[in-house]
């Protein structure tokens, strides 16, 4: 194994134990977690979304704010672990989701942005994403997405600003 390899390695099992310590002390201290989820908008105006591994269901990519970062610094982050793509800019805020059980795992409030993306879509978070698909807005996925992500899809497409 190279050094690089294992230092990808050790950074991944970083980011998952200290993912792992953020829920815990959501649960012990009893406040929400706050999050991101992307609606990646390609050149073409399509949308991509992932599908998570843990549920099997299609989903806008994004995810926990780390200690020390700003929302646009998440969605820089989440994007490319997840997607592979470039954040050229946050075009809106789309909505901010805290009802209690919009995540099954804890209570999360979600920060949902419309995002302008370039680049080749590539999984680097293999742990979380199984696919990456595009599609155009007029042919989403017709299953239930997971978390409350078909929502936040919904209000973006009907030009909506949320706080719920």
């Amino acid at each position: 194994m190279n050094v690089l390899a294992f230092f990808t390695i050790a950074v991944k099992s970083t980011r998952s134990l200290w993912r792992f310590g953020q829920t815990v002390l959501g649960i012990i201290f009893r406040h929400p977690i706050t999050g991101t989820s992307i609606i990646p908008i390609l050149p073409d105006g399509r949308i991509v979304l992932i599908r998570r591994s843990d549920n099997g269901r299609w989903s806008l990519p994004g995810g926990m704010v780390d200690w020390g970062e700003d929302i646009p610094t998440t969605v820089r982050r989440e994007l490319y672990e997840e997607t592979g793509l470039e954040l050229l800019q946050i075009r809106r805020l789309v909505g901010v989701y805290s009802s209690p059980n919009r995540d099954p795992r804890i209570h999360s409030i979600c920060i949902a942005v419309e995002a302008e993306v370039q680049g080749t879509m590539e999984i680097y978070d293999k742990l979380e994403v199984i696919e990456i698909q595009a599609f155009s807005p007029n042919s989403l996925p017709p299953e239930p997405m997971s978390h409350d992500h078909s929502q936040q899809l919904q209000d973006y497409l009907n030009g909506l600003t949320i706080v719920a």
